[in-house]
């Protein structure tokens, strides 16, 4: 009796891990179905943008072909435009390799802050920049999280922040980076108002990026007037 009672129980062990084992298999193949679907999204999606793009990209370039070939100053939005578009052509055909080698190739980081900031000046947004700490190389999420927070913030403040300036502030410390990026501006330009605080798509995306590394990220209107994005990256420096 015993015996028979230990072999019932070690069957009934059995049972039970193989329905464990089944409900996980079960679990692994729905996460891998949903992650398969929001990839041929994503390809459909930046697909259709890479044609936008590049229609934009060849209405500035004969734009400003014109504007020179009549012997008149090519507006300084107009250039913008075009150096943006190019710009965001590049980073479509980049993540369109990456989805389709499912390879991480994202070449969009700290490198680029400057061009960054050129374009955003040249579309009218005045914006400064400082660095403390001891600058060194990062590790690449951290890097390309902390050249998306900046693009995502001073997109922000030029939809939304009306006549504004813009302060960009990386600190490094041994364990982390911060990203500071703060306006002085009023709204959006119109007498509705401050800006809402509320989480649009921007500030979900920064957050699920900067949430992604182990950071964190705080956005909000600033005391006096203005709003500001802070986020925290883990970036410890090599050993």
């Amino acid at each position: 009796m015993i015996v028979a009672s230990r072999l019932w129980l070690l069957h009934l062990r059995e049972v039970e891990q193989r329905a464990d084992e089944a409900e996980r298999t079960r679990d692994e193949a729905a996460q891998r179905r949903a992650m398969e679907e929001r990839l041929r999204i994503a390809r459909e999606l930046h697909d259709s943008l890479t044609h936008s793009i590049s229609v934009i990209c060849v209405q500035a370039g004969v734009a400003v072909h014109l504007a020179r070939k009549r012997g008149e100053d090519v507006p300084p939005a107009l250039l913008a435009i075009q150096e943006a578009g190019a710009d965001a052509a590049r980073e479509l055909r980049t993540t369109l390799s990456v989805l389709r080698s499912e390879e991480d190739g994202d070449c969009s980081d700290l490198g680029q802050l400057d061009s960054l900031v050129a374009r955003a000046r040249a579309a009218g947004l005045p914006v400064t920049v400082t660095v403390t700490g001891i600058q060194r190389a990062l590790p690449p999420e951290a890097d390309q999280a902390a050249y998306r927070i900046v693009q995502e913030a001073l997109t922000n403040v030029s939809r939304h922040a009306g006549r504004a300036c813009a302060r960009v502030h990386l600190h490094y410390s041994p364990d982390a980076l911060s990203v500071q990026v703060d306006d002085d501006g009023a709204g959006a330009g119109t007498s509705a108002g401050p800006r809402s605080a509320g989480p649009g798509l921007g500030l979900v995306g920064m957050r699920e990026r900067v949430t992604a590394i182990g950071g964190r990220l705080q956005a909000g209107p600033r005391d006096g007037g203005g709003f500001q994005v802070y986020a925290e990256l883990p970036a410890r420096a090599p050993s």
